[in-house]
Protein backbone atom coordinates (compact mmCIF):
# COMPACT_ATOMS: atom_id res chain seq x y z
CA UNK A 1 0.00 0.00 0.00
CA UNK A 2 1.01 3.24 -0.79
CA UNK A 3 1.51 5.69 2.30
CA UNK A 4 2.46 9.10 0.67
CA UNK A 5 2.83 11.10 -3.00
CA UNK A 6 6.64 10.27 -2.06
CA UNK A 7 5.82 6.51 -2.56
CA UNK A 8 3.44 6.86 -5.38
CA UNK A 9 5.86 8.77 -7.24
CA UNK A 10 8.84 6.27 -6.60
CA UNK A 11 5.95 3.61 -7.61
CA UNK A 12 5.40 5.53 -11.14
CA UNK A 13 8.77 5.68 -11.49
CA UNK A 14 9.75 2.18 -10.89
CA UNK A 15 6.64 0.90 -13.05
CA UNK A 16 8.11 3.58 -16.38
CA UNK A 17 11.61 1.87 -16.01
CA UNK A 18 10.20 -1.48 -15.79
CA UNK A 19 8.36 -0.76 -18.62
CA UNK A 20 10.94 0.91 -20.65
CA UNK A 21 13.48 -1.76 -20.04
CA UNK A 22 11.29 -4.54 -21.29
CA UNK A 23 9.88 -2.75 -24.45
CA UNK A 24 13.80 -2.24 -25.69
CA UNK A 25 14.99 -5.67 -24.24
CA UNK A 26 12.29 -6.98 -26.68
CA UNK A 27 12.89 -4.38 -29.56
CA UNK A 28 16.78 -5.51 -29.55
CA UNK A 29 16.35 -8.87 -29.62
CA UNK A 30 18.32 -8.94 -26.24
CA UNK A 31 14.87 -10.26 -24.18
CA UNK A 32 14.80 -13.07 -26.59
CA UNK A 33 18.50 -13.57 -27.08
CA UNK A 34 17.95 -13.28 -30.93
CA UNK A 35 21.07 -14.18 -32.07
CA UNK A 36 19.90 -17.33 -35.28
CA UNK A 37 21.65 -16.56 -38.67
CA UNK A 38 18.32 -17.10 -40.93
CA UNK A 39 19.02 -18.07 -44.51
CA UNK A 40 18.03 -15.51 -46.63
CA UNK A 41 17.58 -13.40 -43.42
CA UNK A 42 18.96 -9.82 -43.07
CA UNK A 43 22.42 -11.10 -42.24
CA UNK A 44 22.79 -13.00 -45.88
CA UNK A 45 20.42 -10.59 -47.84
CA UNK A 46 21.95 -8.73 -50.61
CA UNK A 47 25.77 -9.58 -49.08
CA UNK A 48 28.99 -8.94 -50.82
CA UNK A 49 29.99 -12.36 -49.72
CA UNK A 50 29.75 -15.10 -52.13
CA UNK A 51 29.02 -17.74 -49.60
CA UNK A 52 26.27 -15.58 -47.75
CA UNK A 53 24.46 -14.88 -51.36
CA UNK A 54 24.50 -18.79 -51.32
CA UNK A 55 23.39 -19.23 -48.16
CA UNK A 56 20.16 -16.55 -49.05
CA UNK A 57 19.67 -18.66 -52.44
CA UNK A 58 19.20 -21.44 -50.33
CA UNK A 59 16.90 -20.07 -47.33
CA UNK A 60 15.03 -17.86 -50.51
CA UNK A 61 14.14 -21.57 -52.05
CA UNK A 62 12.99 -23.22 -48.46
CA UNK A 63 10.81 -19.85 -47.41
CA UNK A 64 8.58 -20.90 -51.12
CA UNK A 65 7.96 -23.86 -49.15
CA UNK A 66 7.00 -22.57 -45.36
CA UNK A 67 10.48 -23.58 -44.41
CA UNK A 68 12.94 -21.13 -42.29
CA UNK A 69 16.96 -22.56 -42.13
CA UNK A 70 18.26 -20.88 -39.26
CA UNK A 71 22.13 -21.29 -37.74
CA UNK A 72 21.41 -21.40 -34.38
CA UNK A 73 24.72 -19.03 -32.76
CA UNK A 74 25.33 -18.54 -29.15
CA UNK A 75 23.81 -15.15 -27.74
CA UNK A 76 26.39 -12.41 -26.96
CA UNK A 77 24.89 -9.74 -24.42
CA UNK A 78 28.07 -7.44 -25.00
CA UNK A 79 27.54 -7.76 -28.52
CA UNK A 80 23.98 -6.83 -28.06
CA UNK A 81 24.54 -4.13 -25.83
CA UNK A 82 27.32 -1.96 -28.30
CA UNK A 83 25.03 -3.20 -31.03
CA UNK A 84 27.78 -4.50 -32.84
CA UNK A 85 25.73 -7.43 -34.39
CA UNK A 86 22.27 -7.46 -36.37
CA UNK A 87 19.22 -9.28 -34.74
CA UNK A 88 17.49 -11.90 -37.35
CA UNK A 89 14.14 -11.20 -35.81
CA UNK A 90 14.59 -8.24 -33.27
CA UNK A 91 12.62 -4.34 -34.82
CA UNK A 92 15.69 -2.57 -34.26
CA UNK A 93 19.86 -3.18 -34.52
CA UNK A 94 20.87 -0.31 -32.72
CA UNK A 95 21.62 -2.39 -29.49
CA UNK A 96 21.44 -1.22 -25.95
CA UNK A 97 23.04 1.47 -25.43
CA UNK A 98 21.62 3.42 -28.20
CA UNK A 99 18.72 2.57 -26.43
CA UNK A 100 19.42 3.94 -23.71
CA UNK A 101 20.34 7.00 -25.16
CA UNK A 102 17.10 8.05 -26.65
CA UNK A 103 15.19 7.10 -23.27
CA UNK A 104 17.03 9.57 -21.12
CA UNK A 105 17.34 12.18 -23.89
CA UNK A 106 13.72 11.98 -23.69
CA UNK A 107 13.40 12.22 -20.10
CA UNK A 108 15.29 14.97 -20.07
CA UNK A 109 13.27 17.18 -23.02
CA UNK A 110 10.35 15.90 -20.79
CA UNK A 111 11.61 17.10 -17.49
CA UNK A 112 12.89 20.46 -19.05
CA UNK A 113 9.72 21.06 -21.22
CA UNK A 114 11.57 21.05 -24.34
CA UNK A 115 8.93 21.56 -27.38
CA UNK A 116 8.79 19.83 -30.47
CA UNK A 117 8.05 16.55 -31.87
CA UNK A 118 10.44 13.81 -32.43
CA UNK A 119 12.04 12.40 -35.83
CA UNK A 120 14.46 9.01 -36.99
CA UNK A 121 15.40 9.63 -40.91
CA UNK A 122 16.56 5.97 -41.82
CA UNK A 123 14.24 3.48 -39.57
CA UNK A 124 14.68 0.19 -40.75
CA UNK A 125 12.35 -2.26 -39.09
CA UNK A 126 10.95 0.73 -36.69
CA UNK A 127 12.33 -0.11 -33.76
CA UNK A 128 14.22 3.13 -32.03
CA UNK A 129 10.96 5.08 -33.77
CA UNK A 130 8.24 2.42 -31.21
CA UNK A 131 10.54 3.19 -28.26
CA UNK A 132 10.46 6.91 -28.46
CA UNK A 133 6.47 6.81 -29.03
CA UNK A 134 6.91 4.13 -25.66
CA UNK A 135 9.26 6.80 -23.54
CA UNK A 136 6.58 9.48 -24.73
CA UNK A 137 3.41 7.00 -23.50
CA UNK A 138 5.36 6.17 -20.51
CA UNK A 139 5.29 9.92 -19.58
CA UNK A 140 1.91 10.36 -20.02
CA UNK A 141 2.45 12.86 -23.28
CA UNK A 142 0.18 12.98 -25.42
CA UNK A 143 1.05 15.76 -26.76
CA UNK A 144 3.82 15.39 -29.45
CA UNK A 145 4.32 13.24 -32.69
CA UNK A 146 6.82 10.72 -33.71
CA UNK A 147 7.73 11.20 -37.00
CA UNK A 148 9.45 8.13 -39.00
CA UNK A 149 11.25 9.03 -42.53
CA UNK A 150 12.58 6.16 -44.51
CA UNK A 151 12.35 5.63 -48.62
CA UNK A 152 11.22 1.82 -46.54
CA UNK A 153 13.31 0.41 -49.80
CA UNK A 154 16.93 0.68 -48.75
CA UNK A 155 19.68 3.18 -49.41
CA UNK A 156 19.87 5.54 -52.58
CA UNK A 157 22.76 4.54 -55.00
CA UNK A 158 25.79 6.74 -54.21
CA UNK A 159 25.72 9.81 -56.14
CA UNK A 160 29.34 10.61 -55.67
CA UNK A 161 29.69 13.62 -58.11
CA UNK A 162 27.36 15.54 -55.57
CA UNK A 163 29.00 13.83 -52.26
CA UNK A 164 32.36 12.64 -52.76
CA UNK A 165 32.45 11.14 -49.57
CA UNK A 166 30.10 7.68 -50.78
CA UNK A 167 31.73 6.65 -53.63
CA UNK A 168 32.09 2.96 -53.67
CA UNK A 169 29.31 2.81 -50.88
CA UNK A 170 27.54 -0.90 -51.76
CA UNK A 171 24.17 -0.54 -48.84
CA UNK A 172 21.68 -0.01 -51.44
CA UNK A 173 22.77 -3.99 -52.10
CA UNK A 174 21.59 -4.52 -49.13
CA UNK A 175 18.64 -5.95 -49.16
CA UNK A 176 18.01 -6.94 -45.59
CA UNK A 177 18.17 -2.94 -44.90
CA UNK A 178 14.85 -2.55 -47.06
CA UNK A 179 11.42 -2.87 -44.99
CA UNK A 180 8.34 -1.63 -46.33
CA UNK A 181 6.12 0.96 -44.53
CA UNK A 182 3.30 -1.93 -44.06
CA UNK A 183 5.39 -4.07 -42.23
CA UNK A 184 6.65 -1.05 -39.89
CA UNK A 185 3.37 0.11 -39.15
CA UNK A 186 2.19 -3.84 -38.45
CA UNK A 187 5.39 -3.65 -35.75
CA UNK A 188 3.83 -0.61 -34.12
CA UNK A 189 0.62 -2.24 -33.82
CA UNK A 190 2.35 -5.16 -32.06
CA UNK A 191 3.14 -2.71 -29.22
CA UNK A 192 -0.12 -1.48 -29.42
CA UNK A 193 2.02 1.77 -30.09
CA UNK A 194 0.19 2.77 -33.49
CA UNK A 195 -1.78 6.36 -33.06
CA UNK A 196 -2.40 8.99 -35.07
CA UNK A 197 0.55 10.24 -33.15
CA UNK A 198 2.54 8.44 -35.26
CA UNK A 199 3.33 9.88 -39.14
CA UNK A 200 5.65 8.18 -42.02
CA UNK A 201 7.28 10.38 -44.65
CA UNK A 202 7.67 7.63 -47.13
CA UNK A 203 10.41 8.44 -50.12
CA UNK A 204 14.23 9.65 -50.40
CA UNK A 205 14.80 12.43 -47.99
CA UNK A 206 15.98 15.29 -50.55
CA UNK A 207 12.34 14.72 -51.66
CA UNK A 208 10.00 14.15 -48.22
CA UNK A 209 12.00 16.69 -45.53
CA UNK A 210 12.86 19.61 -46.85
CA UNK A 211 8.90 20.26 -47.53
CA UNK A 212 7.84 17.32 -44.68
CA UNK A 213 5.10 19.08 -42.29
CA UNK A 214 6.94 19.23 -38.98
CA UNK A 215 7.36 22.38 -37.10
CA UNK A 216 9.42 22.09 -34.53
CA UNK A 217 11.39 19.18 -33.25
CA UNK A 218 13.01 17.96 -29.27
CA UNK A 219 14.36 14.94 -30.85
CA UNK A 220 16.15 14.24 -34.03
CA UNK A 221 18.02 11.07 -34.47
CA UNK A 222 19.56 10.47 -38.28
CA UNK A 223 20.28 6.61 -39.18
CA UNK A 224 21.07 7.23 -42.56
CA UNK A 225 24.88 6.07 -42.58
CA UNK A 226 25.91 7.83 -45.70
CA UNK A 227 27.20 11.46 -46.60
CA UNK A 228 23.82 12.00 -48.38
CA UNK A 229 21.41 10.89 -46.40
CA UNK A 230 22.54 12.71 -43.40
CA UNK A 231 23.17 15.87 -45.05
CA UNK A 232 19.80 16.16 -46.65
CA UNK A 233 18.35 15.21 -42.96
CA UNK A 234 20.33 17.72 -41.38
CA UNK A 235 19.62 20.54 -43.73
CA UNK A 236 16.14 21.15 -43.68
CA UNK A 237 15.35 19.91 -39.99
CA UNK A 238 18.24 20.88 -37.85
CA UNK A 239 17.24 24.65 -38.26
CA UNK A 240 13.63 23.20 -36.43
CA UNK A 241 15.24 21.83 -33.85
CA UNK A 242 14.62 23.95 -30.23
CA UNK A 243 17.09 24.95 -27.90
CA UNK A 244 17.49 22.13 -25.08
CA UNK A 245 16.68 19.65 -27.80
CA UNK A 246 19.01 16.38 -28.65
CA UNK A 247 20.59 15.54 -32.07
CA UNK A 248 21.16 12.16 -32.58
CA UNK A 249 23.62 10.50 -35.02
CA UNK A 250 23.24 7.04 -35.17
CA UNK A 251 26.36 6.13 -37.56
CA UNK A 252 28.54 9.32 -36.16
CA UNK A 253 31.89 6.94 -35.60
CA UNK A 254 30.62 3.63 -37.76
CA UNK A 255 30.62 5.66 -40.58
CA UNK A 256 33.03 8.34 -39.84
CA UNK A 257 33.94 8.97 -43.76
CA UNK A 258 30.80 9.23 -44.56
CA UNK A 259 28.06 10.40 -41.98
CA UNK A 260 30.14 11.59 -39.52
CA UNK A 261 32.17 13.77 -42.24
CA UNK A 262 28.37 15.34 -43.31
CA UNK A 263 27.90 16.25 -39.72
CA UNK A 264 31.33 17.46 -39.28
CA UNK A 265 30.94 19.92 -42.41
CA UNK A 266 27.30 20.65 -41.26
CA UNK A 267 28.61 22.35 -37.89
CA UNK A 268 31.40 23.97 -39.47
CA UNK A 269 29.32 25.93 -41.96
CA UNK A 270 26.93 26.99 -38.92
CA UNK A 271 29.13 27.01 -36.41
CA UNK A 272 27.88 24.30 -33.84
CA UNK A 273 30.24 24.12 -31.11
CA UNK A 274 27.64 22.12 -28.82
CA UNK A 275 30.19 18.96 -27.59
CA UNK A 276 29.51 15.85 -29.27
CA UNK A 277 29.00 13.09 -26.60
CA UNK A 278 30.13 9.50 -27.91
CA UNK A 279 27.24 6.61 -26.93
CA UNK A 280 29.36 3.76 -28.05
CA UNK A 281 31.35 2.81 -31.28
CA UNK A 282 28.95 3.63 -33.49
CA UNK A 283 26.73 6.48 -32.51
CA UNK A 284 26.89 10.09 -30.75
CA UNK A 285 24.92 13.21 -29.81
CA UNK A 286 24.85 16.43 -28.95
CA UNK A 287 22.66 18.90 -27.16
CA UNK A 288 21.46 22.07 -28.95
CA UNK A 289 22.60 24.89 -26.51
CA UNK A 290 20.99 28.37 -28.59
Amino acid sequence: MLDSPADSTTFTDELRSLYLDLVKRSLTGALAEDNDSVLGGVRTAGSPSFKKRAAAAVGNLAQRASIEIAVKKPYDHAQREQGLDWPSRAESMIGLKRMDNIQECIARIIEDDVPGDLIETGVWRGGACIFMKANLRAWGDTTRTVWLADSFEGLPRPNAALYPADEGDTLHKQTGLAVGVTQVRHNFERYWLLDDRVEFLVGWFKDTLPTAPVEQLSLMRLDGDMYESTIQALEPLYPKLSAGGFCIVDDYGSHASQAGQAVRDYRARHGISDEIVPIDEFGAYWRKSG
